[in-house]
This record gives structure tokens, C-alpha cells and sequence, in this order.
């Protein structure tokens, strides 16, 4: 079912798209369990979404989990909520998914990833209609209807013994199959016209056109991603076109049809396909081929990496593996290079010594800020490209994903905002403070939609509000309610990243988000939204670049340079704010307005960390400690780079 961007009206011509709909319509009034199943990019929580905003719950949460996303160890905490003390770091009561959900809509996505064990205890709360936090006795009943989703074949899950046979049956009381994009082909440019709309507005180029050879491409195309396939494709191919009409050149696909192949032998049964497969490999096996395990997956990764365009992202979903499992088959096959274990020295090397070795330097960033910048620019590959050192670039969402990569040594550098490196030196990191960016006060905000009764903090009472768990609005929620005279125990606090554009159902899953730049710049000029108080007077918002202590006595010289690039990039943003603007539009895909006032907001060049700034970490340490909120007291200056101290 072609639904596009996770809105709750899908796009819909094909016959077969229409078919499923009429489906999800006598479905989405009833309080049915349902399980989505279809593959990776079909639309599976856009679909949920639709179930949600076509029932009588439209009006509460609708709130979407991965539950392959969920550490083991964690998971039922995650899921069902946990006490205060039941385990170690857990120093307040947590409420979990379901009781998030409350009277609303909860989808378990990639149901099939959930372990044996949680599996039971699921099975349960879908029985009784209660949870039982982790570390309690005492049940709390929950009236959420449950929709579940899978890119894999439960059945043969319920054979290899990966999922209970009891779950399933009960899972699967009404099961809907999310049919690929390849067999509703009718649907394609009404999509690719819904995406080209999407993305040339929010770029400001309306007008955009695909051209009638582009459109034939796309129609010609097998889509092996599916939907988000599509969506991606568009998207691209509208930051690269210049034109007023995109050409089939700018369409990043893997490689057309051939003449010899109809969109019949595309849409056969997968159990053909399934036959086909089965017979190549038993033929090879009689051969008794050498290496044919190591062979098949080599071919097999090095294909889906070459359809993909080298796209690792793209190609580990193909696959239905990590990235990082990629990482490692790309590496042994030499298509990248190998994340070895650095043995970096901060000396140089002498002619004597013998060549220089290689040495590699891992960058974990936003897109928005220096970093993105520095890394839209590429001027630091330029500089490094001559002394032996390949820079490497991870993104994350937020400063807490970041901290967690650079705590497990998958990064060596990046930067983040004032709260995130407290709680992680209260986690034992041997994270660093290597420099500083001045405060930025209004990047901060509390956000709410323009029809919202609420005008005042006094006003949140009771409320539900987002934010994302030990980031700067976290602290700025603090000291919000604290003014007001609130705690946290006067609110219903959401822990969840933000995801943005927010949907209609956004709109109803909570009251309040606490949001931060350049979002906060773009929903403040939508007109859609209205800041009730953002963080002057009440938090610093600073940015900080941080590194590991190890890393940073081995690579002080690297350190320096990168803090260099990181100064003259803050000057080119200084003095060319519409160049950067522009360059930061098409890495993000925002309205160039919306980056230019959020650029406008903040001083980017780094500073060396300076007494004050020690103190001003340390008072929100000692704050966040009196809450209850850190494990231990920690002292600032402990994990204070000596080499960047003014």
C-alpha cells in the first residue's frame, strides 16, 4: 500500500492498493488485534497509523516501538514500565510503552525480533489486559489496542522455534499482507508526484517537474526497496536537480528491466522465486562446490552493495542485516576500509621509521551544527588527505545516541549539548571535554500546535509532553516546571525522540514537545505550531565537543586540526550565512528560511573550556543529582581536556 511519509490518508489508484484499503476501513472501527505483514519500506506503521486515526482512539496516543531495536536487557523495562531501584540506574519510576499508550494505539514493530522469553510475557498482557512493571507485584491494568508488524514469515518463525505458536494465534486475529510497491503498479506516480510535492516545497521550488522519460523510468523500475525506496529516490533527485524538470539521470536506481523481463516474471509468486533459490543452491551443492558458503555471500553482498550505488544503509536493508554486520563482510571483501583497532600515535614519523601508518579518525555528528557543516564542506578530508588519515562519519539523531557511540568506542569525536556528557561521566565514560560553543538559549524550546488550550506553563498540569531522555530539553523541561512550581510528578512525561514532521496523530499522542533547532526554526515559520517558552533565562544550551581520554593522549595533533577546520567553518557560517544555509538545505532537506534562522541563533565558532563554563556544567551536574536523576555526584573538571583548558 503506497502510504507515503507516515500520513493517515495513504495515496491510493492501483486496484490492488484499493482492494487493501476497503480491508483496513472495516478493520479500523474495531479494537481487533491486527498483524501487518509485508516487507521492509512497504509502509507497515503507516498503514498502523491509518488503523489508529480511522478508529474511535483517533483522539489519544498513538505511540510505534521497535522491538529490534530493544536491547535484551532492557526490553521489558522498555515495554511494561519499571519501579524506582529495580535494577541499577533505575533512580526513578519509568513508565513503559503500553501504559504511554493509554487509551490509544500501540504498534510493535518487527514483532518477530522480540526473544522467547518476552514473548511469554507479552502473550500475557495481551490475555489479561495488564502490565506488571519491572521490580513491582502489583498489576495495572491497560486498555491500549495492540497492532503488530513483520517483514518475516512467522510461520517459518513458529518452526525454527523463534516464536511461540500461542503469541502468534493470538497476534493474528485479523492479518492484513502489505503487498509490495512492484504489485501495484498503478500507484507509482501518484507517488512519485506526492513525494516531488513533498520535498520541492519544503525546498521552496514548487514548480518542480518529473519529466514524461523519468516517469516511465520509475514505472519501469522493480523497486526492491519498496516505498521508502521511492521516497528516498525522489528526495534525492530533488536537491541534486537544478532543472525545472528532473531528468532520468538524476534517479539514483540500481539497474532498469530487461527488455526480456515483463512485469509478469516481477510479480510471480514469491514461492517461485523461493523454488528457484532452492534449486540453485541444492545444484551447487551436488557439485559439491568449494567454499560454497563464503562464495554465495560474497556474491550476495557484493551485488546489493553494487545495486545500491556503495548506499550501506540501503544495502543492509535489502539484506535484512545490520549496518554493521555489513560493515564487516564489505571490509573482509576490501570495498571499504577495515575498522581495525587504531594503534595511533600522536608523534610524526621519521623516513627511518618507514611509511607512515594508516590511521583513521571516527566523526560522530548532527546533521545540523559545525560538524554537519564541516562535513557538507569536505574540507577536512582535503586537509587530512595528504598525511595518511581517513575521517570517517557516523550521524545520529541526538546528543544521547552519540554519547552512548562514543562510550562503546564506535566514534572517536563529536559533539553534543551541555546535559548528555553529564550523564555519561556519571555512567563511568572516559569521555573528554575538548572545546565549547556559546550559549544559545532560543535553539531550545517548548512547542505546542496553534489550536493547543495551552498558553502557560501553569498550564501543563497533568499534560503529556515528548522530550528526548538526558538531552538539553530534558534540563530545559526541569527548569521550566521548577519556575512554574511543577515537578515531574505534575506531568506525563513521554521519553521518546522526536520525529519530525509531526502527523496528525503526533498531534493527539501528546499535549507539549519540548523541541530543539534547526526543528524548532522550522516549525516556528510553518505557522502550524507556537513556541510557549524557549530556554533565555532558563538554560545555557551549549554545545560541546567531546572526545574519548584515550583517543585524545594518542591524537592530540588530529584533536587540534579537527578544532582548526571546526574555527574556519564557524567563520564561513559567520560571514556567508546564505552559502551555509543553502549547503545545510541540501543535506537536510529544509527550507533554506527555516536553517537561516536557526543558524541565526547561534555562534559557531569553538572555544577553549574556561572556568566559567566548568562551573556552569557543574551546577546542572549538582541540579541533575539532586533529583535523583544521576547514580553519583561527579566533578566536571575531572573530564576537562588539559589541552583545551583557556
Amino acid at each position: 500500500m503506497p502510504l507515503p511519509s507516515r500520513s493517515s490518508q495513504p495515496v491510493l489508484v492501483d486496484p490492488a492498493s484499493i482492494a487493501f484499503k476497503n480491508v483496513l476501513d472495516k478493520l479500523a472501527p474495531t479494537d481487533a488485534t491486527v498483524l501487518i505483514v509485508g516487507e521492509t519500506g512497504t509502509g507497515k506503521e503507516v498503514v498502523a497509523r491509518y488503523l489508529h486515526h480511522h478508529s474511535l482512539r483517533n483522539d489519544q496516543p498513538f505511540l510505534a516501538v521497535n522491538c529490534g531495536a530493544l536491547s535484551e536487557s532492557l526490553a521489558e523495562a522498555e515495554l511494561f514500565g519499571h519501579e524506582k531501584g529495580a535494577f541499577t540506574g533505575a533512580l526513578n519510576r519509568h513508565q513503559g510503552w503500553f501504559e504511554a499508550a493509554e487509551g490509544g494505539t500501540l504498534l510493535l514493530d518487527e514483532i518477530g525480533e522480540l526473544s522467547l522469553s518476552l514473548q511469554v510475557k507479552l502473550l500475557r498482557v495481551l490475555q489479561e489486559r495488564e502490565i506488571t512493571r519491572v521490580g513491582s507485584r502489583t498489576p495495572v491494568p491497560i486498555n491500549v489496542r495492540v497492532i503488530a508488524a513483520t517483514h518475516v514469515d512467522l510461520a517459518d518463525a513458529i518452526k525454527e522455534r523463534r516464536f511461540r505458536e500461542d503469541l502468534y494465534y493470538r497476534l493474528n486475529v485479523a492479518a492484513v499482507t502489505l503487498p509490495p510497491l512492484r504489485q501495484r503498479p498503478q500507484d507509482i506516480p501518484a507517488l512519485a508526484q506526492h513525494f516531488l510535492s513533498l520535498y520541492a516545497n519544503r525546498l521552496g521550488r514548487p514548480h518542480l517537474t518529473l519529466a514524461e522519460d523519468t516517469l516511465e523510468a520509475l514505472a519501469d523500475y522493480h523497486w526492491p526497496g519498496n516505498v521508502r525506496e521511492l521516497e528516498n529516490t525522489l528526495h534525492n533527485a530533488v536537491l541534486l536537480t537544478q532543472e525545472s524538470q528532473i531528468p532520468p539521470h538524476r534517479l539514483k536506481l540500481i539497474a532498469p528491466k530487461s527488455d526480456n523481463v515483463t512485469n509478469n516474471n516481477l510479480t510471480n509468486d514469491n514461492a517461485a522465486d523461493d523454488d528457484a533459490l532452492a534449486l540453485f543452491i541444492r545444484s551447487q551443492l551436488e557439485k559439491e562446490t568449494p567454499r560454497l558458503f563464503q562464495k554465495i555471500t560474497d556474491a550476495l553482498i557484493q551485488h546489493a552493495f553494487s545495486m545500491n550505488n556503495n548506499n550501506q544503509q540501503q544495502t543492509a536493508a535489502m539484506l535484512g542485516i545490520s549496518r554493521n554486520t555489513l560493515r564487516t563482510h564489505l571490509a573482509n571483501l576490501g570495498l571499504i576500509k577495515s575498522r581495525k583497532k587504531e594503534l595511533l600515535m600522536s608523534g610524526s614519523h621519521t623516513a627511518s621509521e618507514g611509511a607512515m601508518t594508516e590511521r583513521e579518525l571516527r566523526i560522530g555528528y548532527q546533521k545540523f551544527g559545525n560538524l554537519g557543516m564541516l562535513k557538507a564542506r569536505q574540507s577536512l578530508e582535503k586537509r587530512f588527505s595528504q598525511q595518511g588519515v581517513t575521517v570517517l562519519w557516523s550521524e545520529f539523531p541526538a546528543g544521547p545516541q552519540l554519547l552512548h557511540a562514543l562510550q562503546n568506542n564506535e566514534i572517536d569525536f563529536g559533539a553534543t549539548g551541555e546535559v548528555p556528557p553529564i550523564l555519561a561521566q556519571a555512567q563511568n565514560s572516559s569521555l573528554i571535554y575538548v572545546a565549547y560553543e556559546p550559549p544559545s538559549p532560543h535553539s531550545v524550546a517548548m512547542v505546542v500546535a496553534q489550536d493547543s488550550p495551552i498558553y502557560h506553563c501553569s498550564d501543563l498540569r497533568g499534560k503529556r509532553i515528548a522530550v528526548n531522555r538526558g538531552s538539553n530539553v530534558h534540563y530545559l523541561l526541569l527548569q521550566m516546571l521548577d519556575e512554574h512550581g511543577l515537578t515531574l510528578d505534575d506531568v506525563r512525561v513521554n521519553y521518546t525522540p522526536l520525529r519530525y514532521p509531526l502527523t496528525p496523530s503526533d498531534f493527539h499522542a501528546v499535549d507539549a514537545w519540548m523541541m530543539w533547532d534547526p526543528l524548532l526554526s522550522d516549525a516556528q515559520l510553518s505557522g502550524d505550531m507556537r513556541i510557549i517558552e524557549d530556554g533565555h533565562g532558563k538554560v545555557l544550551n551549549q554545545q560541546f565537543y567531546l572526545s574519548r581520554r584515550d583517543f585524545a593522549q594518542r591524537s592530540a595533533d588530529l584533536l587540534k586540526i579537527v578544532l582548526d577546520e571546526l574555527k574556519q567553518t564557524g567563520i564561513f557560517i559567520a560571514t556567508h550565512p546564505e552559502n551555509a544555509a543553502q549547503l545545510l538545505s541540501q543535506e537536510l532537506g529544509l527550507p533554506q528560511a527555516s536553517l537561516a534562522l536557526a543558524l541565526s541563533r547561534r555562534q559557531h565558532e569553538p572555544r577553549a573550556i574556561n572556568r566559567t563554563v566548568m562551573r556552569d556544567q557543574q551546577t546542572i551536574a549538582d541540579r541533575f543529582y539532586a533529583l535523583g536523576l544521576l547514580p553519583k555526584a561527579i566533578n566536571i573538571r575531572e573530564a576537562v581536556w588539559d589541552e583545551g583548558l583557556a
